[in-house]
């Protein structure tokens, strides 16, 4: 190395010069130039002249300059971070301190020579130039340091949550942020003259809307603005559900913004349980319509065979029974056919008495028989009793419903019919009179309806008006004068004449609108209204049957939707 051969020579020079009292000469050049300076006549070799020891103290110091600028341009090209001293020409080198123990120099390549550079204000913050010497040979030499750990990416954590991003770019978190500035924003011509237009067509159309719907509602028009009234009228929504309302303290859903503690979860009063809930197993409506096996039919002749077979069979065990002593036997039948072969010798001493005395147990044997009857005979109210147990045994079939369309109603034959068969096959409902159409709601057991069905599509007349009660056709002789009519006349009701402005009932008709089974019955009697518009109508039918009003009103039969 370069550096090693130039310290080892300026070493070797220092130790061949003799320790003076001004300087230590070093150096192979400082041997022959003192050699050279000394005069072989004039002075003693060992003792040198003031002139020679001034040639070698500069000599020395020469070597110095030039050894310390050998090094120093080194270690400059050895570690880029150092800068080339910047001395002047006419600077002299300051000379090398030298000493021993506490006193001895620095090695030159230990001092920092290089003096400050200057620095602006943006150069304050960029790291500092390092204060010692680099050099390859350390470099290459030194342990490869083992692979560092992955660095796990973690939220960095700011001791200043105020500190902005430009300040922590700079590593300086007190470093101001750089403001921009504000810029006027004007809004557009006319924005807000449009928005109040806005808003004042939308208050126009609600008062319309309103407007229309009371209009409508006064002229019992208000089925076909019922969705619009529904769009005004809507209901404002709930404070909490129903299926989150025990679970709410308050309920309301501002209690989730105090915390999953304060909820009605972990509480003793909470609904939610570590128990497991098993519901009661319902029946399917289907199970109940499920058919009983119905017994064989057997013919007259079958029937006759099984009664004689089973009355001998009992006829047999009373035998039995008799003759193991259980039971006391029969009294002799006696009538008067076999009076003779019976009671042979009481009839012949006295035949009146023993007559007398066979036609009274004849007598108490019909009274006993017509008693026995009478006893199992049912009552009226026991065998309305049992009427109404079928009628209920044929519910538990399923309960179906009906309804009607009836083009006019007005007759009130037609209106009896069709009340009392209802009432009579426990059928509830409602017959609604409306002046457009009339509509019957039936409902109850499914055999009923059946039967209700086909009195209202076949047994009833609907084209033939009723005659008035106690009318009768009056018939006048030819011959009779007036007064005689006249006297005829008395306590008889007059002919039937059809009223003048009834309505026709050529065209009359009654449809069968829809039929199916439902979950249970809607009403507890059939009643019937009189319904002027289509509100009341649908408010008589209810929430749940309101439909079949526009079902109904809607419906045409086949052959009208063909032309």
């Amino acid at each position: 190395m370069k550096g090693g051969s130039v310290s080892s020579a300026a070493k070797s020079a220092v130790a061949a010069i003799p320790p003076k009292p001004v300087a230590v000469a070093s150096g192979p050049s400082s041997l022959t130039t003192s050699k050279a300076a000394t005069p072989s006549g004039t002075s003693t070799p060992g003792t040198p002249t003031p002139l020679a020891t001034d040639d070698i103290a500069r000599r020395v110091a020469e070597a110095k300059r030039r050894v310390a600028e050998a090094q120093s341009k080194l270690a400059v090209k050895d570690n880029p971070y150092m800068s080339l001293p910047q001395t002047k020409k006419n600077k002299p080198a300051e000379p090398a301190q030298q000493g021993a123990g506490l006193k001895m120099a620095a090695h030159p390549l230990l001092l920092d020579q290089t003096p400050a550079a200057p620095q602006s204000k943006k150069d304050r913050y960029k790291p500092m130039q390092p204060k010692f010497a680099s050099i390859k040979a350390n470099v290459r030499n030194a342990p490869t340091p083992p692979p560092p750990p992955p660095v796990i990416a973690t939220p960095e954590v700011s001791a200043n949550p105020y500190a902005t991003s430009s300040a922590k770019d700079t590593g300086f978190e007190g470093a101001p942020k750089e403001r921009s500035g504000r810029n006027f924003r004007f809004n557009p011509k006319g924005k807000y003259v449009q928005i109040g237009n806005q808003m004042r067509q939308e208050q126009q159309l609600e008062a319309l809307k309103q407007r229309i719907a009371a209009s409508a509602r006064k002229a019992g028009l208000d089925s076909e603005f019922e969705t619009l009234e529904k769009n005004i009228r809507r209901p404002p929504p709930p404070d909490a559900e129903w299926w989150d309302a025990s679970l709410l303290p308050n309920k309301t859903y501002e209690d989730i913004s105090l915390g999953m503690s304060s909820l009605n979860i972990h509480s003793d009063d909470s609904p939610i349980t570590i128990y497991i809930q098993h519901p009661i197993p319902i029946p399917a409506p289907g199970d109940k319509n499920k058919a009983a096996l119905k017994p064989l039919m057997l013919t007259k002749k079958e029937q006759k065979k099984l009664r004689k077979q089973r009355r001998a069979a009992e006829l047999q065990d009373k035998r039995d029974r008799i003759r193991m002593g259980l039971i006391p036997p029969d009294a002799p039948k006696v009538r008067l056919s076999n009076l003779m072969k019976v009671l042979t010798s009481d009839a012949v001493q006295d035949p009146t008495k023993v007559e007398a005395r066979v036609r009274r147990e004849v007598a108490m044997r019909k009274h006993q028989h017509e008693k026995m009857n009478s006893e199992r005979k049912l009552t009226d109210e026991q065998r309305r009793e049992k009427i109404e147990n079928k009628k209920l045994e044929e519910e538990k079939k399923g309960i179906y419903a009906a309804v009607f369309k009836v083009k006019n109603l007005s007759d009130p034959a037609h209106r009896f019919k069709v009340r009392k068969n209802a009432e009579q096959m426990n059928l509830t409902g409602v017959c609604i009179f409306n002046p457009g159409f009339n509509m019957v709601y039936v409902e109850g057991a499914f055999k009923f309806i059946r039967n209700y069905k086909r009195l209202m599509t076949h047994r009833i007349a609907w084209t033939e008006r009723a005659r008035p009660r106690g009318a009768e056709e009056v018939e006048i002789a030819s011959g009779a004068s007036d007064d005689e009519d006249e006297e005829k006349g008395k306590g008889k009701a007059p002919a039937y004449e059809s009223e003048e402005g009834a309505v026709s009932l050529e065209d009359n008709k009654c449809w069968l609108v829809w039929e199916g089974e439902i979950r249970e019955r809607y009403f507890n009697n059939f009643k019937p209204k009189s319904c002027p518009t289509d509100s009341t109508a649908k408010e008589a039918l209810g929430d749940k049957l309101k439909g079949y009003w526009d079902q109904a009103k809607n419906w045409k039969p086949d052959e009208e939707e063909l032309f």
